[in-house]
């Protein structure tokens, strides 16, 4: 009775623990079966992303447009578009218009100023007088340094003696006093060494200030260093200075100061 109370057990045993094998088997199974049904559904998405990506070229053309080329810039055709342009299209014309009336009267204004160019002197010109001391004499450095400081000359860096329109060396140059013989120029740390024949004085037109006045100031100058040195007198032709001579030099002065 007990053996078979033995066998009886061990074949239960047996059929549970086979039982209990046939019910895992089913449940992976069926595990494995919603897993393979996933891995089917995802494989097609995966395939349709790189389609959907292709269809829509807006970020690749925004990319591209990152640094703005003005000259690639164009419009689609809609009608408010064309409106919009045709808008500012109108003032372009306008402007045009109004440079043409600006060229026109500007061609007008430069008539005018052509016409009257002739009537006033463009060129620069010179009064030039010279003072001639006679043959075989001299002006000695010595006594013509404190002549030219009296007439109120300032001696420059250039090496010329400056008349300027305030007798302290201020201002514009009116007129200048050079030597008359190369180099030109004189030496003032050996005036007392100095020597020379004669010397010039000469105005550059049109004159900054009165033009007249600054001519009379030189003729002025000229006659009392000429005085002084018992010099002469010299006209730009180096013939001597007349009354024809100092009214042409007037009407030479008052042409340029108009």
């Amino acid at each position: 009775m007990a053996e078979q109370l033995r066998w009886v057990l061990i074949i239960i045993s047996v059929v549970v623990i086979g039982g209990l094998l046939i019910h895992g088997l089913w449940s992976v199974r069926k595990k494995d079966a919603p897993a393979a049904t996933h891995d089917e559904r995802v494989e097609p998405a995966a395939h349709q992303a790189p389609v959907e990506r292709q269809s829509t070229p807006e970020p690749v053309s925004h990319n591209e447009r990152d640094e703005p080329q003005f000259g690639d810039l164009s419009f689609s055709a809609d009608e408010k578009q064309h409106s919009h342009a045709d808008s500012f299209a109108e003032p372009e014309q306008e402007t045009t218009s109004e440079v043409d009336d600006v060229a026109t009267a500007a061609d007008s204004n430069d008539a005018v100023v052509t016409e009257q160019e002739p009537e006033q002197p463009v060129a620069s010109d010179f009064i030039i007088v010279h003072i001639q001391m006679p043959e075989g004499l001299n002006m000695e450095g010595s006594k013509l340094l404190p002549a030219v400081n009296t007439l109120g000359f300032k001696y420059s860096d250039e090496g010329f003696f400056n008349r300027h329109l305030d007798p302290a060396g201020h201002g514009p140059v009116l007129f200048r006093l050079v030597n008359m013989y190369n180099p030109g120029t004189f030496d003032i740390d050996n005036m007392e060494q100095f020597s020379t024949a004669g010397v010039s004085l000469f105005m550059t037109l049109p004159c900054d200030g009165d033009g007249l006045a600054a001519f009379n100031m030189l003729h002025s100058a000229a006659k009392k260093l000429a005085d002084e040195f018992g010099a002469t007198i010299l006209d730009s032709q180096r013939e001597e200075m007349t009354v024809d001579s100092v009214r042409e030099y007037v009407e030479k002065v008052r042409r340029f100061s108009v």
